[in-house]
């Protein structure tokens, strides 16, 4: 080798040890990153179940709007045992099965955000003529928080 040469070998050696990361930079890095992840996953979850109950909610006012829609067509609520089919496919019992809306009142009776039915109740509370709700999230009567029963307009 010549001088020239040996003179650029330490050069580069200390040039190519400066441009990598260590081990211990990489950890620290990747130990912020799961904090961060960590800090958002806390923050979002809520979210996701709070949406759920809305979602719940706004099924429930489609479906109450079905309903009286059903009740100018045909003159009466359906009964408990036609239950929200009646707003999907006409009751066999219909006094006036003309009058019945072709396609139904809803395009679908739609589950719940948890999977579980929606209940129709005849008659309802506090002196309604029907009441139309989800069990939440365990699908139980009763219940507090995500496993409380939802009615549209419940806060």
């Amino acid at each position: 080798m010549t001088d020239i040469e040996r003179d650029q070998t330490p050069e580069t050696e200390a040039e190519r040890r400066r441009n990598g990361f260590s081990l211990v930079e990489l950890m620290v890095v990747i130990f912020i990153i799961g904090l961060l992840a960590t800090v958002v996953l806390i923050n979002v979850l809520p979210s996701q179940d709070k949406a759920m109950v809305v979602k719940a909610r706004s099924d429930i006012a489609t479906l109450e709007q079905g309903m009286e829609m059903y009740r100018l067509d045909v003159a009466s609520y359906p009964g408990q045992a036609e239950g929200l089919t009646a707003l999907k496919t006409p009751p066999a019992n219909l006094s006036i099965p003309q009058n019945y809306r072709s396609g139904g009142y809803v395009k679908d009776v739609p589950s719940d955000p948890w999977g579980h039915p929606y209940q129709y109740q005849v008659p309802g509370r506090d002196g309604r003529p029907f009441e139309i709700f989800s069990l939440g999230a365990d699908g139980q009567p009763g219940g507090a928080d995500l496993n409380a029963d939802i009615y549209a307009g419940q806060n």
